[in-house]
């Protein structure tokens, strides 16, 4: 019987590298409330009646 090393299982998937980068985490986790923020408050700026 042959063992295989687990460090050799194959590629990494993609969404197991994005949740292995904490820069990146940090950066969508400031970025995504912030473009929230700035799509929020330009759809109050476009309600507002023109008197």
């Amino acid at each position: 019987m042959s063992e295989q090393d687990p460090g050799e299982s194959g590629p990494v998937p993609m969404m197991q590298k994005l949740l292995d980068n904490p820069f990146l985490l940090l950066f969508i986790g400031v970025a995504s409330p912030a473009l929230l923020y700035l799509v929020w408050g330009i759809m109050e700026i476009v309600t507002i009646p023109v008197k």
